[in-house]
């Protein structure tokens, strides 16, 4: 189980879900939460990487705020402000990276409006080598990341049938950017998933295997990059 913590951000602070390891050391992995917020899922995700080997953070980035309902999910990823989602991004990376327990790279898994954010994360802060992007969204188009700074770095994204595969223009453009940066990109397609098929509290949408093969190649990815 992992515990609250604070760390540094944009001349304040902010908080974040932290678990380490049982063997008290590891690579980095921040986890970067759906449009619901800081939720019991995500939480689950952080300790199942923790399980995994690696040291994970789950920054907040509504501060406190949570919801289940759609409306209000799509109220709080609009007002989250992006310069403080980047000064969030940063804070946790430069947190990661001062512990102890931390002895490797540092990636980034994020998931819907996360995954979004999880591209973005290594256009704010060179402490980030490796991406992780669950089924994002256009929402990456808002950010306006600069690819430019992907030279050098790895990316796995999985794409949902629901949401147009990687045959979306959305992703296309992702897959382009990176590419051109220099930047590697490996893409996987789910046959018949829904968006949102990682998670396991979302039965509607959740798909056993898909989510058990996208978990497998995450670990394999970030083991093999970080």
């Amino acid at each position: 189980m992992g515990e609250k913590v604070t760390f540094a951000s944009n001349g304040g602070t902010s908080e974040g879900y932290l678990a380490v390891p049982a063997g008290g050391h590891g690579d980095a992995v921040i986890v970067v939460q759906e449009w619901w917020g800081l939720v019991a899922h995500i939480r689950d995700v952080v300790d199942r990487f923790a399980d995994a080997g690696f040291v994970a953070l789950a920054p907040d980035f509504y501060h406190g705020a949570a919801t289940t309902e759609p409306d209000e999910a799509q109220r709080l990823l609009m007002d989250m402000a992006v310069p403080q989602a980047a000064a969030d991004l940063a804070g946790a990376a430069a947190y990661l990276k001062g512990l102890a327990q931390v002895d490797g790279g540092i990636g980034v898994a994020g998931f819907c409006a996360g995954g979004s954010l999880a591209l973005w994360s290594a256009t704010v802060t060179a402490d980030i080598s490796s991406v992780c992007a669950f089924y994002p969204g256009g929402y990456t188009a808002r950010l306006a990341p600069d690819w430019s700074a992907y030279a050098g770095k790895a990316v796995v994204i999985h794409c949902s049938e629901e949401d147009g595969t990687s045959a979306a223009p959305h992703i296309q453009s992702v897959i382009k950017g990176i590419g051109d940066a220099g930047g590697k990109v490996t893409i996987y397609d789910y046959a018949g998933t829904d968006h949102a098929f990682f998670n396991d509290d979302r039965p509607e949408h959740f798909d056993r295997d898909a989510a058990t093969l996208a978990w497998a190649r995450t670990l394999d990815f970030f083991r093999s990059t970080l």
